[in-house]
């Protein structure tokens, strides 16, 4: 896999992606509940600062088929859900979420920034306020696997279901950012 995340310290992970555009286009992936169903998590969201994100997981069907958790994942094979808050609304280009599922300011935040580059849109997520690396190495596998899902998208070839692109992304993770 390539595009990797990284550890910008042990509480902070940022991926970068170029996608193809417009701004516009790519904006709507994150802020429309269909669009972000996906590739990511479906859920209503109040397009506002301190609106109310809620973002439904059904990680088993995202892709072109159903896909089956591997066996420490099984609880998050089906549909479940969290609620969060709107931090940044400044459309098209930035975009930020609480990630803690109690609506929990002081908990982790979730940071995207788009860029126009030509005909292309450097996507910039950055997930702050991790609890420390073993949670980076979480958030990073899910981020990679969720990023590649939206560049699939916005190029109109879904082709790979979540849970086999998953697999095996969180230990190459743990050596990157461990060593281990």
């Amino acid at each position: 896999m390539a595009d990797y995340g990284m550890l910008v310290d042990n509480h902070t992970v940022r991926f970068e992606r170029l996608l193809p555009g417009p701004i516009e286009r790519v904006w709507k992936y994150p802020t429309d509940a269909e669009l972000r169903g996906t590739w990511f998590a479906a859920g209503p969201m109040e397009p506002r600062v301190g609106g109310r994100m809620d973002i439904v997981f059904d990680n088993s069907n995202l892709g072109p088929r159903p896909s089956s958790p591997p066996e420490r994942f099984k609880q998050y094979g089906g549909t479940f859900d969290s609620r969060h808050v709107v931090t940044i609304w400044e459309p098209p280009h930035r975009l930020g979420f609480t990630w803690d599922d109690d609506m929990d300011p002081k908990g982790s935040e979730v940071e995207i920034v788009l860029t126009e580059e030509g005909e292309k849109v450097r996507l910039v997520l950055t997930h702050r306020r991790v609890s420390g690396v073993s949670d980076a190495i979480n958030f990073s596998g899910g981020w990679h696997t969720h990023l590649a899902m939206l560049a699939e998208q916005l190029e109109g070839n879904p082709k790979t279901p979540f849970w086999d692109a998953f697999d095996g992304i969180e230990d190459e993770y743990r050596k990157r950012y461990t060593g281990k």
